[in-house]
């Protein structure tokens, strides 16, 4: 039997690297447990460079690590016009973030931030170029 290249629909592709990022995200928080005093700081309520962990704190990291949970699935609920506009608003806020987290973090930090920012930027490309495939139709 012969190998046989698969061409992944664009929502497909879109959800398989949200899921990517989103493993990168976890493993990221996962291994910063083991850095020195991270957990005496967290037993002290502090959340690192974001403060101490007040419940509006919470509810907005909250938030900001659901939403490319949800879009995981989305990618394949949404209709494509709406998912192509999410995927590229939201991966370039997502990527602005994680740029923005670079400077003073772990080495292993920095070198999962740079994987994020090109998943997320990967997204934004496959959405755009999906978006320019659509207008021309």
């Amino acid at each position: 039997m012969a190998l046989e290249e698969y061409r992944a629909p664009p929502k497909v592709k879109l959800a398989a690297l949200w899921a990517s990022t989103m493993f990168c995200y976890l493993y990221g928080d996962y291994i910063a447990l083991y850095v020195a005093r991270t957990l005496a700081d967290m037993n002290h309520g502090s959340m690192g460079p974001l403060g101490h962990a007040t419940p509006y704190l919470l509810t907005a990291t909250s938030l900001m690590m659901a939403v490319p949970s949800l879009i995981v699935a989305l990618s394949l609920l949404l209709p494509a016009r709406i998912l192509r506009w999410t995927c590229i608003v939201l991966c370039l806020f997502y990527t602005a973030i994680m740029a923005g987290s670079i400077p003073g973090s772990e080495p292993f930090y920095k070198v999962l931030a740079v994987i994020e920012m090109a998943l997320t930027l990967a997204i934004t490309v496959i959405a755009a170029r999906w978006l320019s495939e659509v207008q021309r139709g």
